[in-house]
Parts: structure tokens; sequence; C-alpha cells
């Protein structure tokens, strides 16, 4: 099955229906919002290694899973998409049960959201992944104006606000990933809102108090002398008021200040740290994904081998014509063996560090190779010295990452050695096998 094909004109054909269907009522649902939807279903896809099949589904549905809007408005677009999706793959010799699998895809992000296996989960999480991203308010404004054109009606800013909030309250990502991903971001956006929903309160309330003070200052107005006096006392009160106030204020702006600097600090490092978890567990699952395949060969050809051995070779004067064939085969079977055990083979560095490594930050203390030489006590000074220092802890992150990557290089590099000799050194065999039974066929007894 071509799905890469279906794809393009999935493509193409949901790009050029944006384009001849234009409604300018559509702020938010609209061409734009299909495309970064599709681009964080495939980041999400990409993270969870989906296989070609689950891929396709997931990427069809995000392309049709907002089309139905222009069918008849937002009630049931999930449906309509559905139905649009279907009567697209029709005729394309799809299985019947990829293409129910892309409907329910599209009908889970339904408001409420139900996602009943990770397909769905991937899908809803990819159509709200702008939640927990710096677009978010940008975005909100978009479908509030959106539901604006679309009711007839005006609505309030706060009260956009305060439905807003209840929904992010409500929301939960679907995914590990996404939850890992984007929750802090969204939790940081929910209170952007909040604060804006406060902020009118403390404007009614500062009204309120100038008012209060212009009211007291009208009736203390009795005579031209009294009311001269009173402006110069009220006068020196009100500077001395204003300026303790503008003390105050400073005050508060500098605290708010530094409380912004620890919190993006704060979230800095978390992104950071979430990175550097991701990235590892990507690796770890990639190695042991390359030691399975390089085991799978080398039982594969174990195998070849032993019958080889104990069948054909012990009655090899009787064929006398496949031993060539035979040694060819075993000479691939070996070869093959020799790549996978390469592959699988570790390499341990040395065990030790000194402490000039430590001073010019050159260890990586992440790396049991580094270290297991070691006594106890100096590698706790070591990683006490490393917690301390926040270059040198990032640094020894990107080592182990960057290590890991050339591990997985060179593993990867022996196993495509391995599959490669195989698949070609068996086709060979087999050929000569062909060719040594009909080309020179064993003497009659």
């Amino acid at each position: 099955m071509n799905y890469s094909g279906i794809l393009e004109q999935a493509q193409q054909y949901t790009r050029s229906f944006f384009d001849s269907h234009v409604d300018d009522k559509l702020i938010y649902h609209n061409r734009d919002h299909t495309e970064k939807v599709v681009e964080a279903a495939r980041l999400i896809g990409n993270h969870y290694q989906l296989k070609e099949r689950e891929f396709f589904i997931v990427i069809i549905a995000a392309w049709f899973h907002d089309l139905g809007y222009f069918s008849g408005g937002a009630a049931g677009h999930e449906e309509k998409g559905a139905i649009m999706a279907e009567t697209f793959l029709a005729g394309m010799d799809i299985e019947s049960t990829v293409v129910e699998s892309i409907k329910n895809c599209i009908r889970a992000t339904k408001i409420p959201q139900t996602p009943s296996n990770l397909l769905e989960e991937i899908v809803c999480d990819s159509d709200l992944f702008h939640l927990g991203t710096d677009e978010f308010l940008k975005r909100n404004k978009l479908l509030r104006k959106e539901m604006e054109a679309t009711h007839h009606k005006k609505i309030s800013k706060d009260e956009w606000r305060k439905n807003s909030i209840r929904f992010l309250e409500s929301h939960k990502y679907q995914t590990d990933f996404c939850r890992l991903l984007l929750d802090e971001k969204k939790r940081e956006n929910l209170l952007v809102l909040k604060a804006a929903v406060m902020d009118p309160i403390a404007a009614l309330l500062h009204k309120h108090e100038k008012s209060h003070e212009e009211r007291e200052g009208q009736g203390r107005q009795e005579s031209r002398e009294e009311i001269k006096e009173e402006d110069g006392s009220e006068k020196k009160k009100n500077k001395n008021k204003d300026k303790e106030k503008e003390k105050d204020k400073e005050k508060e702006k500098e605290k708010d200040k530094e409380k912004e600097k620890e919190k993006s600090k704060k979230e800095a490092g978390r992104g950071i740290d979430t990175v550097f978890r991701i990235t590892s567990n990507n690796n770890q699952r990639l190695s042991n994904q390359a030691d399975s395949k390089a085991h799978i060969m080398i039982q594969v050809n174990a195998i070849i081998i032993s019958v080889l051995l104990s069948l054909l070779l012990r009655k090899i004067e009787d064929h006398a014509n496949l031993a060539i064939p035979s040694v060819i085969l075993l000479t691939v079977n070996l070869i093959t063996i020799i790549f996978s055990i390469l592959a699988t083979r570790p390499h341990i560095p040395s065990g030790t560090f000194s402490k000039a490594d430590l001073e010019e930050k050159k260890v990586n203390l992440l790396f049991f190779g580094n270290f297991y030489r070691m006594s106890l006590e100096e590698y706790a000074d070591g990683m006490l010295q490393m917690m301390d220092d926040r270059d040198f802890l990032y640094g020894s992150l990107i080592r182990d990452v960057y290590f890991q990557g050339i591990a997985l290089g060179k593993k990867y590099r022996w196993l495509r050695l391995s599959y490669n000799v195989f698949m070609f050194g068996l086709i060979i065999s087999v050929l000569s096998f062909v060719i040594a039974a009909l080309a020179y066929p064993p003497p009659a007894k």
C-alpha cells in the first residue's frame, strides 16, 4: 500500500478545498489551524514511532478533522469531516478497518474528547496542542472573533476569558508525551488569563478611591482662608503620600521582576530537563531495538549453520556438486554473525577519572564507564561538584546524549552491514545451489 502517495494527495486535496471554500467567518478553523494540527500530529506520531499504517491514520484524520465546518457550521462537524474523509478514500483500495479508524479519530475530537486508543489520543492532543504553547493567547483571540462572527453577537473579553479559564481547567492532554511537554506552559497560560480577569476589578477599586478623596476634599471647603490652609496641608500630605506610594510601587515592581526572573529560570530548567529526558529515552529505545535485531540475525544464521553442518556436509561426498554453494552460504552466515556481534559488542572505557578532568569539566559522571573503578568517596565528591556547577551539569548531560548518539551510529552501521550481507549473500547462495543442482547433477550410482 502506497500510504505516502495517498498522504500527498490528501494534503493537496485539503489545501485546495480550503482555497476554494473561503469563509470569512471561520477566522480560527481554517487552513492555518489544520496545518498546525497536522504538524503536531507528525511530532507526536514520530515520538511514539508509529508504524506506517498507524501514521497514515493519524495524519489523514488531522487533515480532515475540521473540514466539516464548511458543510453546515460547527454543529456535528466531526461526523461530517469523518464522512468527507471516507468519501475521499473511496476507491483507493484502503482497508475498511483503516477507514473506520480514521473516522473514529476524527469523532474523538468532539468536546469533551473521548479517545479510546493511542491513535485517537494523538489526534485529540494535536487538535488542542496550542493550549500549551506560546501561540495560545493569539489563537484564543481568533477563536473569540470566530464565535462572534458565527453567532452574530458580541462577546466581552471578560466573559470569554472566564470561559477560557473553565475550559483550560477542565482540559487534560491524553498522551504522556503532551502532558510532559505542554502541561507547564498550559498552566502558565491559565495564570495569564486569571490575572487578566482580576485587572478590571483593581481598576474599579482605584477609581472608587479617587472619587472618595475628591468628595472628602469638597466637603472640607468652608471659607477661603480655611480652604487655603487646608489646601496647603493637604498638598503636603498628598505629596508625602504620593512619594510613599511611588516608593512602594517601585519596591513591588522590583519584587515582581525578581519573581518573574526566578520563574523564567525554573521554567527554562524544566524545559531543558524535559528535552534531555525525552532524547535519552529515545536513544535507549533505539539501542534496544538494534540489539533485538542483531540477536535475531545471530539466531537465524546460527540455525542455518547448524543445519548445514549436521545434514548437508555429512553427506557431501554424495553431493559433491553442492560443496561450493554450501561454502558460500556458510561464509555468508559467518560474516553476518560477526557483524551482528560487532553491533552488540559493548565498549567500556578505563573506568577512572582524575582531579584534572573534574576541574576542566571533561569527564561525564553520568556514564558508568567513566567511574566504575573509582571509590565511592571519589565518585561522590565528583557528583557533588557537578551538581553545584550548572554548566558542568548540563555539559555532562550534553556529552551523555552525544556519546549515546555516537554509539547508536556505530551500532546501526554494523547492523546495516549485517543485514546487507545476509540479504545479498542469501540470494547468491540460493542461486548457486540452483545452478549446481541443474548444471552439475550428482553422478548416478
